[in-house]
């Protein structure tokens, strides 16, 4: 489920094997220390940008086969050479990273549903890559996965994403369902702000469950990973709604009884 800072980067939980826990790590401060440099401290969006472009120069000299003397990067190429990693979805990466420095609206579902491309979906195509099960239908389905953890990420932190001027519910919903973005501002849980978030629920959900067969699909600890993370989204999604979609005064939490049911769903996949 998600952890720390970037929160689309699955645990290097007990299930996944000991051979795989460095090559995961590696990625995982690469994600989560750019995504640091797009949301965190008091830098300047210009400053914010040129670190994430000193990111994309480490990238290029990757590429190259150039020795890296920043120890986190050369412990990335190291993974990157050992498991033949394309390097794409890290740059994809830092396009959604420098995305966030200057897009706070999103004016519809497929312009978020871009992002959600580039910055969630690449962490299941590296994953899927570590365990050399990349094809066509595990691409598709991981894809549904992880950008429906994005969304649904998303639809739990509406009040924190606010204070920080930022609306991941696209604009086009939040018209057609007569919410006003200021009135984020100062939130009042009434009939239109329910039916908005009923809606995004219900949307998240179904697309999540489009990628479900992936987890039936793979074996292993892979396909156990990803049937807790399936489930965990789905259950926080439940808990959405159980608040009545007061995510402003709510934020759903996952909690012992949650996870019990979370495993006991997971078995039954």
């Amino acid at each position: 489920m998600p952890v720390d800072h970037y929160e689309n980067f699955p645990v290097a939980s007990i299930l996944l094997p000991k051979r795989l826990v460095p090559a995961v790590e590696a990625i995982y401060a690469f994600a989560r220390s750019a995504d640091d440099i797009a949301d965190e401290g008091e830098a300047s969006g210009p400053e914010r940008l040129a670190a994430l472009g000193a990111y994309e120069a480490a990238l290029d000299a990757i590429g190259r086969a150039e020795v890296q003397p920043d120890p986190m990067f050369a412990r990335l190429a190291a993974v990157i050479a050992q498991y033949r990693l394309p390097l794409q979805p890290f740059y994809d990466l830092l396009s959604a990273f420098k995305q966030d420095v200057s897009t706070k609206r999103y004016p519809s579902f497929e312009l978020l549903l871009d992002y959600c491309r580039r910055s969630a979906n690449p962490v299941g195509l590296l994953m899927l890559s570590l365990y050399g099960a990349v094809d066509e239908n595990n691409v598709r389905d991981s894809d549904a996965i992880c950008s429906a953890l994005q969304l649904i990420n998303f639809l739990q932190d509406v009040g924190i994403d606010r204070q920080k001027d930022r609306i991941y519910i696209p604009l086009d919903d939040l018209q057609r369902f007569g919410v006003a973005p200021a009135e984020l501002d100062q939130p009042t849980v009434g009939g239109n702000w329910r039916s908005l978030m009923a809606f995004q629920v219900a949307r998240a959900r179904a697309l999540m469950q489009s990628g479900a067969p992936l987890a039936r699909r793979l074996p292993g600890r892979i396909g156990w990973e990803l049937r807790l993370v399936i489930q965990g989204g789905l259950r926080i999604l439940e808990e959405i709604e159980k608040v009545d979609y007061d995510v402003f005064n709510q934020r759903p939490q996952l909690k012992t009884l949650d996870w019990m049911a979370i495993l006991w769903r997971a078995v039954r996949m």
